[in-house]
C-alpha cells in the first residue's frame, strides 16, 4: 500500500461517474474499512471523521468514499440502484491493498454496504446510523437489507435516532449482527448539551466499539 501522506486521495471511474477515495492509512494495516456517507451529507460527518482519525492506530486503514453524486456537486442522492453501482465501481480500488475489506457507511451508505456485501466479498459490514425505517413510519422496515448482509455486521445506532432507535431493531440470533447504542445520539450522533455524556464521549464510544469489533475480525 503506497498511499502515503503525499497523495491520500484518488479518483475512481465508475459506471455512475467518478467517485473519490480519501485514504487514512495504518502503518501496519491488517484490514481496510471502506466507509461512505449518507444521502444528506459527505465524508465530513463526525462519525466518519472520528473513525478515520482513530482506527489507523489499531491496524485498520480507513478509506472514506465519496459517491459520484457528491463528487459531481449534486444536492440529492440518486436511487439505491445507482448508489450500489457507484460502490461496486469503487470496490477494486478498495481491495487493491490486498487486505480484507470491511464494507461500511452511514445511513444510505450503510444500506449500500449491506445490499452489496455478499456479492463483493466483503469481510464484514459496519452500519452506522442504519435507517431502519423512514422517520415516523416504522411499518416501512428495511430490516431485510440488514439481515441479508450475510457477513459479520456491526450496527452503531444513536439512542434517539428517528430512523430507528436501538430497541426497534429485530431480535435475531447473535451471530446475525451486533448492535451498539450511543445514548442520546441522533441520526448524526449529535447529543444534546443536557445529556449525561459529552459529544466527545459519544464519538469515543463509537471509535472504541468499532476498534474492539475489528479485533474480533482478525
Amino acid at each position: 500500500m503506497t498511499h502515503a501522506t503525499t497523495d491520500p486521495t484518488e479518483t475512481v471511474e465508475t459506471d455512475a461517474g467518478p467517485a473519490r477515495i480519501t485514504w487514512h492509512p495504518a502503518k501496519k494495516p491488517r484490514l481496510v474499512l471502506a466507509a461512505s456517507h449518507g444521502a444528506g451529507g459527505g465524508i465530513e460527518a463526525r462519525d466518519l471523521r472520528a473513525l478515520a482519525a482513530a482506527l489507523p492506530a489499531h491496524g485498520v486503514s480507513v478509506a472514506l468514499v465519496e459517491q459520484p453524486w457528491r463528487v459531481a456537486g449534486k444536492k440529492l442522492a440518486p436511487a439505491p440502484k445507482t448508489l450500489d453501482t457507484g460502490w461496486r465501481g469503487v470496490w477494486p480500488a478498495l481491495a487493491a491493498p490486498g487486505l480484507p475489506v470491511i464494507s461500511g457507511g452511514r445511513s444510505a451508505g450503510a444500506r449500500v454496504a449491506c445490499r452489496t456485501a455478499a456479492e463483493l466479498g466483503a469481510h464484514a459490514v459496519l452500519a452506522l446510523s442504519f435507517p431502519l425505517h423512514p422517520p415516523g413510519k416504522p411499518e416501512k422496515s428495511r430490516a431485510d437489507e440488514l439481515l441479508g448482509a450475510g457477513v459479520p455486521t456491526l450496527v452503531v445506532q444513536g439512542g434517539n435516532d428517528p430512523f430507528g432507535r436501538p430497541e426497534e431493531f429485530p431480535e435475531v440470533p447473535e451471530e446475525t449482527y451486533d448492535l451498539v447504542g450511543i445514548p442520546h445520539g441522533d441520526h448524526g450522533f449529535a447529543v444534546p448539551k443536557r445529556a449525561e455524556i459529552t459529544q466527545e464521549r459519544a464519538l469515543e464510544m463509537i471509535t472504541e466499539s468499532v476498534a474492539e469489533w475489528t479485533r474480533s475480525l482478525g
